[in-house]
């Protein structure tokens, strides 16, 4: 089942968000991991700025969660954390889909360059990496991330932002 996460479920986002985010341990540069991998502060600022999670849950366990974020003229994938002993079994299938559902605008995401599993579920799914000088662009448009994780991330677009933003 999907459903839209509260207020209440704060410490359960936080808690698959770590838990999921270990698969990146190693993978990502040394200077962009830290313990634990998102702090409660990073995750109150995201909520703050418009990121609304939605989860995967069997009974009242969150097994995965995704973010979606409407950006001036597109929509973000955020965030997309699925438990350790979960994963590989389509739980991100679900909520990507789900999330894609509730949009008409352009989706783009980003993630780690390194984590090529990430951006192969994502290809999976009809997404498309974009040039690394588009992949600037739009990071620095769209996204509020540091230098370092700029240079270390892809982004990806799905059909409609390749065509409406004219990526080619």
């Amino acid at each position: 089942m999907i459903r839209a996460c509260d207020p209440a479920g704060f410490e359960a986002i936080l808690g698959v968000v770590n838990d999921g985010a270990q698969a990146y341990r190693g993978v990502i540069p040394a200077a962009c991991w830290h313990e634990p991998y998102m702090p409660e502060s990073e995750l109150r600022g995201e909520l703050a700025a418009g990121v609304a999670f939605w989860a995967q849950v069997e009974g009242d366990q969150l097994r995965g969660v995704m973010g979606i974020q409407d950006v001036h003229d597109v929509t973000l994938i955020r965030h997309a954390y699925v438990l350790s002993d979960h994963q590989r079994r389509g739980i991100g299938s679900q909520l990507l889909q789900h999330l894609l559902n509730r949009t008409a605008r352009p989706v783009l995401l980003g993630t780690w360059a390194d984590a090529v599993w990430a951006a192969r579920f994502y290809e999976k799914h009809g997404f498309r990496k974009v040039a690394p000088e588009q992949k600037d662009r739009l990071l620095s448009r769209y996204w509020s991330v540091p230098g370092r994780q700029v240079a270390a991330s892809v982004v990806l677009v799905d059909p409609v932002a390749r065509r409406e933003l004219d990526l080619g």
